[in-house]
Parts: structure tokens; C-alpha cells; sequence
């Protein structure tokens, strides 16, 4: 007994000094103003209504007065995973993961790689992938939420809790690393007060927000989940560094956005539209922003770091009904922000501040589907393919100017996918579903048609045709982007990542897929890129790439990295560029092809760009980064 109540009582004081600890970490970190929510539910650290229990991925107060806070909530997350594999045990992830394999492989042998291509890698992420992009640097950032239920019949995320458990998290993979463990790097984002009732300090709660890149290759992301019943919006505003691989904060927005879309235009500033506000779930903002404000410089170069920097609004509003909207900046210098309802498509002017409307677009409301700017020879596009979004509906459909017309349509409808430009100019579609949570045998289960895993393929005629199948079925929260090297990386979906876990104790609970496009088997060898100019690349410039392989060289091209979300890629982008001269290697001199840049930063806004040399077959080089724009 009094070895019990010594134990007790140092059990009390560890607690209590947990909560003092708590009690005065706010004051060292000031919250950035925001509003409240509508309604902040009574108890910390649980959904709206819900008991004051702890959730058993929190940390333990005792453990964190001695371990540290987040040793503890290391802990924490082990103990819940532990826990939720008598609700959703091992044996079920394990045997559905080997299903879904056995399943591709069947499926995938009665399509020759040459002719569709071939998904080659599956392998395990730290991360769910609900957001992604591709850094300048060839890393890609991935990232999301910590977890707060590993049961895939039940709601992943901390999308209603209040407190520290609605965290984000973030990690970079190095493909040069490899696939393993080691080729992963936790980039945690800063520390936050949120303004949900308990201003407890946790990881930026910045998942389901918008982002873009900015000219000198950080990318700016804005908004994020305050919590409450179906969230709320945050007013949060940062930048990832890829040169520092560090985070940054600027100053808040005006309003909160809980699901906004963000896209680059020609000065290389930013326009930031809809998401749910502060009030929560229901309530989009109509409010326009532009980051940075006028008052402050673009940031141009590496060693330009946005800390603090202020968003200004706009004149002019966006009244979208429903949050994330696709954005596109086309070659006139005018954003086309295109609604998911059907009467909700505008044409926006960031420099004079107004909007205009566009026709109606065909057929009715559009959920999560893809959008693609369609590449247009040596100009910036100016025309938008819009697919995806009703699984009733296979149609896609293109805006040219203000008119719309039905396009040729892909085998069915789904929602949930994303649309990929290759580096070919070819289309690629991956992932889908048949609703938010749906694949089709009822939400929240993770059994899901075979259709949904096959990708779709459309050529430079405008056709589709279906290709092979991915390892998961990915709807909700998938993610897709091309790499430098032309493979294309395939994420997200934590309800399907957590049901598939190989091993969901061990801290991997994400998981990506490679698929690797026909022209990686066209057999040869690949053009070589062997190097580009160092410098900054004005428009309408010649400049001239060298290449070991000059005389295989037909076409080259710009490709933008992608940064995506939610269906939502507002940086797709796809240029030829002219090729003024081919100079082949003599003399152990390495060749050389003379090509020119974009006329205009309307036709490609200022920033970082993947340059790939094509041959006869389009087969792409290895892309290499230049840097496009002068101040």
C-alpha cells in the first residue's frame, strides 16, 4: 500500500504538471487573430457533443511531463493502434491487401505495357497524401492530418475535433532515396494556438486547404480546419521553403477557409477563393484574396522568404455556392473559376477586379472531379477539359473562349479522380469512386468496384480507352502527379491506405503507387538531357539545352509541377516550345538544341518548370528545372 500510494501521488504530481505546462505554453506562442467558431463544443479534444473522454491518440499528461509531448503522443498513437485492431484486425488489412494485389495482377496481364503502361511500385508512406507537390528540388510534399481512428468504416480524420488531436502533419520523399523508410523526411509544420475554445499549441490543423506555387518555387497554402461539428474554416496563411525545407508563417487571412482554391497568376501572386468560413460546414465565403498584397513584393528568388507577409482582399467577390472550385489562368491573363453547380462559371480579372459570367456549363452538379487546362502548342492554353464529378454522367466537357462543348466520353462516370498532362501531352486518369465514400458496395466500406482501379487514357485525338489497374481504389482525398523522370506517383485516400495496411502499428499508415506510362517501353534508349541554363529565363528568350542525343530530339516541352488536392490542380500546365536549331555533338562535345521560351507570363506564369526533350515515338527525357520570368 505505500508503495501504491507513493506511486499515486507522483502519478498526481506529473499530472498536475502536465497541466501547468499546458496551462502556460499559449504564453509563448501568440495565436495570429482569427474568429471562433460558431459553436465550440464544451469538451476539448473530442467531436462536437462528445464526452470529455480523451481520445486514445492524445497524449498522456504524465507521459508528457517526462517523455515530452510529442514522445508522449508517439505513445499515444501506438496504444490507438493497437486498440483499433481488435475493431478492424490485422489479418482483415493483410488479406484485403493481398486480394487487391492477386486482383491487379490478373486483371493488369491483358494489357501490354507498351500500350497502356504499367503500374511497377507499391510501397509504404508515413503519410496519407491528402495534399501533394512536386518541389523544384524533385521531392515531393506530402501532407495531411495525424489519424484519430484506424477503423475504415469509421471517420479517419479530425475534421470535428476540438483541441490538439486536430493536428496537421507533414513529410517529404526523396524518390533519389529510394522507396524504403529512410527516403521519408517529417517536415512538421509550425506550432499553432487555434481560436477553437482551448488555444492548445498542436501542429497546424492546415489539411484541406488550397495551394499554389509561388514564382521562386515555395508553395503558399492557405485555410485549414478550426474544428466543430463538420469544421470550420481556419484563416491560416504559410509557405513551404523547398530550399530550407522548412515552414513559414505569414500573417492570417480576413476570413476562414475550410476547402478554398488558390491559383497563380501572370505576376506570380496568388488569388484565393471560396471555402467554408469560421461559421463552419454550409457557409463559403464569397470573399477574394491576393497574397501577397500589393504592398509587398513578389517573392522572386530562393533566399526571398514570406514570413509575416499580408493577404488583401479584392474588390471583387466569388459567391460559389460550394467550396473548391476549379481556377485556371489562361492566356488571356483572366482567371475562369468554374463551379461545381452548373450555373456558377466566371470569368475573374485579378488586375481591374471584376467578374464576369460564362455560359452555363452542360449537365447538372459536379462533385470531387478533375480539370485540366488543354495544352496548346507553343501558347499557354486557352481552353479547360472538364471531366469527373457525377458517376452518372461519363461526358467530359470543354470551355474554349465562352462556349462549351461535349467532348468524346470516357468509358463511365466517376468521381474522386484526378486528371494528369504528360509530359506526351496525352491525358492520363487515375483513381475514382462513385461518391465521397462510395465504391460502390455502400460508404465506408472498403470493397470497391474493379473499374474504379483502372486508369483511363486519352490521346492526342481526343479518344479514351481503359488501361490497367492500380494496386488501391482511391476516391476521397486521392492524389496523383507527374515526376520528373515521366513515372507518374499515385496517393491519398486514407480509408483505403488504412484498410490495406500491411502493418498498421508500425507508423506507415499511407502508401504510394508508381505507374509508369507507355512511353517508358517503347524499347531504345531515352532522349538525354544533359543540361539547361542555371539562369532565370525571360520570355519570348532563346536558349539552348545540351543533349547527347540531339538528332533523336523532335519536340520539348514545358510541363509545370503539380500541386493537388481534392480533384483540385490548379498548376497543370503543358508547352511546346520552338526548336530553332539542333546542333549535334563532334569532337567529344556533347550536341545541343536551340529552343525559345513562352512569349508571355500569360502564357506560362513566372516560376519553375520541368523541360523534357521528346523523340519521334514522344518518348520524354529525364526532366531537368529552369526557371522561367525575370523580375
Amino acid at each position: 500500500m505505500p508503495g501504491r500510494a507513493r506511486s499515486a501521488r507522483l502519478s498526481a504530481a506529473l499530472r498536475v504538471a502536465a497541466a501547468l505546462a499546458a496551462a502556460l505554453a499559449p504564453a509563448a506562442l501568440a495565436p495570429a487573430a482569427s474568429a471562433l467558431p460558431a459553436a465550440v463544443p464544451a469538451h476539448a479534444d473530442g467531436a462536437a457533443g462528445a464526452p470529455a473522454a480523451r481520445l486514445r491518440a492524445d497524449a498522456d499528461p504524465a507521459e508528457a511531463a517526462v517523455l515530452g509531448e510529442e514522445h508522449a503522443r508517439a505513445h499515444a498513437r501506438r496504444r490507438s493502434a493497437a486498440a483499433g485492431t481488435e475493431d478492424y484486425p490485422q489479418t482483415k488489412r493483410t488479406a484485403s491487401l493481398a486480394s487487391l494485389a492477386a486482383s491487379q495482377r490478373e486483371t493488369n496481364a491483358g494489357f501490354a505495357a507498351a500500350r497502356f503502361g504499367r503500374f511497377a511500385e507499391f510501397f509504404p508512406s508515413p503519410d496519407f497524401g491528402v495534399h501533394a507537390a512536386l518541389l523544384p528540388t524533385g521531392k515531393v510534399l506530402l501532407f495531411s492530418f495525424e489519424r484519430v481512428e484506424i477503423d475504415p468504416t469509421k471517420e479517419t480524420g479530425p475534421t470535428d475535433r476540438i483541441g490538439r488531436t486536430n493536428a496537421g502533419r507533414a513529410y517529404l520523399w526523396d524518390p533519389a532515396r529510394g522507396t524504403g523508410p529512410g527516403a521519408f523526411r517529417k517536415v512538421e509544420p509550425p506550432t499553432v494556438l487555434m481560436p477553437d475554445g482551448t488555444f492548445a499549441p498542436r501542429p497546424a490543423p492546415f489539411f484541406c486547404a488550397g495551394h499554389a506555387f509561388l514564382p521562386n518555387g515555395m508553395v503558399g497554402v492557405f485555410g485549414g480546419n478550426t474544428g466543430g461539428k463538420g469544421g470550420s474554416g481556419a484563416r491560416l496563411s504559410f509557405v513551404f521553403d523547398p530550399w530550407t525545407e522548412t515552414w513559414f508563417r505569414n500573417a492570417d487571412m480576413a476570413v476562414g477557409r475550410w476547402y478554398p482554391s488558390v491559383v497563380t497568376v501572370p505576376d506570380g501572386r496568388q488569388i484565393i477563393m471560396s471555402g467554408q468560413s469560421e461559421r463552419g460546414t454550409g457557409t463559403p465565403t464569397p470573399v477574394v484574396e491576393r497574397f501577397p498584397a500589393l504592398r509587398h513584393s513578389v517573392p522572386w528568388t530562393p533566399y526571398e522568404i514570406p514570413v509575416g507577409l499580408a493577404a488583401e482582399r479584392l474588390r471583387v467577390d466569388a459567391p460559389f455556392r460550394n467550396d473548391y472550385p476549379h481556377l485556371f489562368s489562361l492566356r488571356d491573363g483572366m482567371v475562369y473559376g468554374l463551379g461545381r453547380d452548373a450555373d456558377q462559371q466566371w470569368v475573374f480579372d485579378p488586375v481591374k477586379e471584376t467578374r464576369a459570367d460564362l455560359p452555363r456549363r452542360p449537365a447538372d452538379f459536379r462533385g470531387y472531379g478533375s480539370a485540366v487546362p488543354l495544352p496548346a502548342g507553343l501558347r499557354g492554353p486557352d481552353s479547360v477539359l472538364v471531366l469527373g464529378g457525377d458517376p452518372r454522367d461519363p461526358n467530359t466537357y470543354r470551355l474554349t473562349g465562352r462556349r462549351w462543348t461535349t467532348e468524346q466520353p470516357r468509358a463511365f462516370g466517376r468521381t474522386q479522380d484526378d486528371t494528369l498532362i504528360l509530359p506526351d501531352g496525352t491525358l492520363l486518369t487515375v483513381n475514382g469512386a462513385l461518391s465521397t465514400r462510395d465504391y460502390g458496395h455502400g460508404p465506408f466500406n472498403p470493397k470497391a468496384d474493379l473499374k474504379y482501379r483502372q486508369v483511363e487514357l486519352r490521346d492526342a485525338r481526343g479518344t479514351w480507352r481503359l488501361g490497367p489497374a492500380q494496386r488501391l481504389p482511391r476516391g476521397y482525398h486521392s492524389n496523383a502527379l507527374v515526376l520528373p523522370d515521366g513515372r507518374v506517383l499515385v496517393t491519398g485516400d486514407e480509408l483505403q491506405q488504412i484498410a490495406n495496411d500491411p502493418d498498421i502499428t508500425d507508423g506507415m499508415d499511407g502508401s504510394i503507387e508508381l505507374y509508369e506510362p507507355a512511353y517508358l517501353h517503347q524499347g531504345g534508349g531515352r532522349p538525354a538531357l544533359d543540361g539547361v541554363p542555371g539562369r532565370e529565363l525571360g520570355y519570348g528568350e532563346r536558349f539552348v539545352a545540351a543533349t547527347s542525343t540531339a538528332a533523336a530530339v523532335r519536340r520539348a516541352v514545358l510541363l509545370a509541377p503539380t500541386t493537388v488536392t481534392h480533384a483540385v490542380n490548379t498548376s497543370q500546365r503543358h508547352l511546346e516550345l520552338a526548336v530553332a536549331a539542333v546542333r549535334a555533338g563532334s569532337g567529344g562535345r556533347v550536341g545541343a538544341v536551340e529552343l525559345r521560351t513562352p512569349p508571355s507570363a500569360a502564357d506560362a506564369p513566372p516560376g519553375y518548370y520541368m523541360l523534357f526533350l521528346l523523340d519521334a515515338k514522344g518518348v520524354p527525357s529525364t526532366a531537368k528545372w529552369v526557371k522561367l520570368g525575370r523580375r
